[in-house]
């Protein structure tokens, strides 16, 4: 979506963080299957947390527990009262002046948060949001000049180091290239934009349209 966005604090989405039960794997799929470089690993044998940068400024992360409930499997948009995986959002801000001003509007409004706490790469500020979506604000103190693979006892992909290994994942030959798309919920909106002026097909989606 390409909208106008007003001048905010925020420099985007610092992080979503989830839990995993199986670090190894999750090494795999996300460094070597979807080509996510391992940027940060810190811990120990009992807590590990990993980062795996998705854009210039962005990262998928996870807190690796063994004794995690495994998450029950379901399509996304779908509401279930099962275990789920995720952890926290951390919104990335700007500057310490921004964080400490962040940080007074919520003392303001009467909401508790805990910080700022000082991580060493960065100070984080932590809240609640009404629904009890744990939230974080963080300032990144220092810019690093390459990856930080600090955890003291890392999983056998980790050893292998920051980049992509694309033979981890020996693929099968597509069998096509064309996909059948099928509509979905909301699959009438984009010719409903289209149509009145608010919006424009991408040239891949024109021949696909309705």
């Amino acid at each position: 979506m390409n909208t106008a966005t007003p001048s905010t604090p925020f420099t985007g989405v610092s992080h979503l963080a989830f839990i995993t039960r199986d670090l190894q794997a999750t090494i795999r799929f996300y460094r070597d299957l979807l080509g996510l470089p391992l940027v940060i690993s810190m811990g120990e044998r009992s807590s590990k947390h990993y980062f795996f940068q998705l854009t210039e400024h962005d990262v998928v992360a996870f807190f690796a527990w063994q004794d995690a409930t495994p998450i029950a499997p379901k399509r996304p948009g779908v509401p279930t009262s099962a275990p789920r995986g995720f952890d926290h959002l951390a919104l990335g801000v700007r500057s310490k002046a921004d964080l400490l001003a962040l940080t007074d509007r919520l003392e303001a409004a009467g909401i508790p948060f805990e910080g700022p706490i000082d991580h060493g790469l960065g100070w984080s500020v932590y809240f609640k949001d009404p629904n009890n979506i744990d939230l974080e604000l963080t300032w990144s103190t220092v810019e690093l000049h390459g990856p930080l693979l600090a955890d003291s006892d890392p999983p056998a992909a980790a050893r292998e180091g920051s980049a992509p290994r694309a033979d981890a994942w020996p693929l099968r030959a597509a069998t096509s290239t064309q996909r059948a798309v099928r509509p979905g919920v909301g699959s009438e909106l984009g010719a409903y934009v289209v149509q009145r002026g608010l919006g424009h097909w991408v040239d891949d989606a024109r021949e696909d349209a309705p």
